[in-house]
């Protein structure tokens, strides 16, 4: 049996006063009409595949434990591979209240076990060294070693054997939950129909690196705006590092061996950051050096939460595996030493958030090259032409009727969450 899965026998109105899953996908009020999600789901929308189901047919009774359960499971789980901070733990739960789509952010574990359950029809698909835990804010820039700026994905810390399909469908679920929050302008279908372009044109290309010195001028536009600015950048990292830490001996080596020499008014602190990660020791190396501010940071890996979920053995983190293999320009400061990631921060070497974005930018446009990205990163283990049969095979609404089976059991669990 999988980790965390037993047989829930809910009462039938346990979900009563829920808005149908099509009215808040939509962004619209929530009609008058309250039922379970999965029954939403199971009398109006076809199969995946062009499979329908029939008025009777309702997705499976859920097996999978309340989220509560779940994260308690996994966090016991978790602290045996590296050290939990409980403080940073209460600040995850909070923030996991705010909205589904910051649910989504911290829970991956509990993805895998819905991907689990109601995408079966997608199980069979050609599996990939994929990112899993994919989503509108795991894009960012860096400068390579050429100084070059350069767009992706940001970090693979759950990367993880998975079918190629997982990180379409979650790429573009985090989509229509940044649409309900009215975050993103586009139509669901539209989120879907970009992100499969844009990585169907990947494929075909055969991949290729966002390098925006002399290419992608919009992207560059996107990603480098007034909201990124150097100053607002620096106090904000300065404002949330906390008190002194005590860093392990081997990690405060390999954070001052990637400082340049001379480095002044060195001082290593914890960093509160992430909402995936949050919970596990962040530490921070921040100084002067030549009349500017500079920043190293080392954060621990551990086993993809796919082990977890489905009580396979541990494995090493793949995190190395995809920075060299996949199609991509790399950051000569990102580095695994053992079981550490150790990276540069700067303004324009940082994840994306979408509040950082623009007021007015081309979001189709942003889609597409985040399924090209998708792309770049799945020709480290497969070839294009397998994928490419694959999701020709797939039809053209598979991806749709996924993300809205997905955002509703992730409605049910931001529910359940808050109102705990």
């Amino acid at each position: 049996m999988r980790a965390g899965v037993v047989e829930l026998r809910d009462s039938p109105d346990a979900f009563a006063g829920s808005p149908t899953v099509v009215d808040w996908l939509s962004g619209c009020e929530p009609g008058s009409s309250r039922v379970r999600a999965r029954a939403v789901l199971g009398s109006t929308l076809p199969g995946i595949g062009g499979r329908p189901l029939s008025s009777e047919a309702h997705l499976p009774a859920p097996l999978v434990i309340s989220i509560r359960l779940a994260t308690g499971e996994y966090e016991r789980w978790l602290g045996r591979q590296v050290p939990l901070l409980k403080a940073d733990l209460r600040r995850k739960h909070e923030r996991m209240r705010a909205d589904p789509f910051s649910l989504l952010r911290a829970t991956f574990y509990r993805w895998v076990q819905w991907h689990d359950e109601l995408l079966t029809d997608l199980h069979q698909m050609p599996e990939v060294l994929a990112v899993g835990d994919l989503h509108l804010e795991n894009f960012g820039t860096w400068r390579d070693a050429e100084g070059r700026l350069v767009w992706g994905i940001n970090d693979f810390d759950e990367a993880a054997t998975l079918p190629f399909p997982n990180d379409l469908v979650r790429l573009a679920t985090s989509g229509a939950l940044a649409r309900a929050m009215r975050r993103l302008r586009l139509r669901v279908r539209d989120v879907c129909e970009a992100v499969l372009l844009g990585y169907r044109d990947g494929l075909e290309s055969g991949g290729e690196s966002f390098v925006l010195d002399d290419k992608h001028g919009w992207l560059r536009r996107t990603a480098m705006n007034d909201l990124r600015d150097p100053v607002r950048f620096w106090r904000k990292l300065r404002g949330r590092a906390t008190e002194p830490a005590r860093v392990p001996h081997a990690v405060r080596a390999a954070l001052i061996a990637l400082l340049p020499p001379g480095t002044e008014a060195l001082r290593i602190v914890h960093r509160v950051a992430g909402l995936g990660s949050l919970g596990r020791p962040r530490f921070l190396a921040l100084g002067r050096w030549r009349h500017g501010w500079i920043a190293r940071e080392a954060r621990p890996l551990a086993a993809s939460a796919v082990q977890w979920a489905r009580a396979l053995p541990g494995r090493s983190p793949a995190y190395q595996v995809l920075l060299t293999r996949s199609i991509r320009t790399p950051d000569p400061f990102v580095r695994v030493e053992g079981r550490w990631l150790l990276r540069r921060l700067a303004p324009d070497c940082a994840r994306i958030e979408l509040e950082s974005l623009p007021k007015r930018y081309d979001e189709y446009r942003l889609l597409h090259a985040m399924g090209w990205e998708t792309a770049n990163i799945h020709l480290a283990s497969r070839r294009p032409a397998a994928l490419l049969a694959s999701l020709k095979r797939l039809g053209s609404d598979w991806l749709p009727h996924a993300v809205e089976r997905m955002a509703a059991a992730l409605r049910e669990d931001w529910e359940a969450w808050r109102s705990a």
